[in-house]
């Protein structure tokens, strides 16, 4: 198993992976945006930036994370914002290793924190956090400017 970054060259399997991670969630994305994430997946200047995990030469997975300041350090936290392993990959300890070498980023860049969110009901991934890191007990609230 091998954590590397993302480059040009990856654009075809994280796109496949990426369907499949829309599909888990039932969602629906334009291509425009799918477009605009990785062309800032790919920007040097971008905060937000891509991991992906392989085995046997094969990408079964990603993490997507930004790191930006806080107000409660003295410093920067890192966002796991997106979390997928294929179903071919699930198992395999491709989730732990794609967090833990978020931590080891983290680390490495001198961030302070790392946190993410999930689905409540996703008991699978809920195991595995549970397993990392304690949950804070905070409750996300959301409202699209569209509306």
């Amino acid at each position: 198993m091998a954590i590397r970054d993302a480059t040009p060259a990856d654009e075809a399997v994280w796109r496949q992976l990426w369907t499949g991670y829309l599909a888990f969630y039932e969602v629906a994305l334009p291509d425009e945006v799918t477009a605009a994430t990785w062309a800032r997946l790919m920007d040097p200047a971008s905060p937000v930036k891509v991991r992906l995990a392989e085995e046997d030469g094969q990408v079964m997975g990603f993490a997507i994370h930004l790191h930006h300041p806080s107000t409660w350090v003295l410093g920067e936290d890192a966002y796991l914002e997106d979390l997928f392993v294929s179903p071919a990959g699930r198992g395999r300890g491709l989730g732990r290793a794609l967090i833990e070498d978020l931590y080891a980023l983290a680390r490495a860049k001198g961030w302070h924190r790392v946190y993410w969110l999930t689905d409540q009901d996703n008991a699978t991934a809920r195991r595995l956090y549970d397993s990392l890191a304690p949950s804070d007990n905070h409750i996300r609230y959301r409202r699209s400017m569209a509306e």
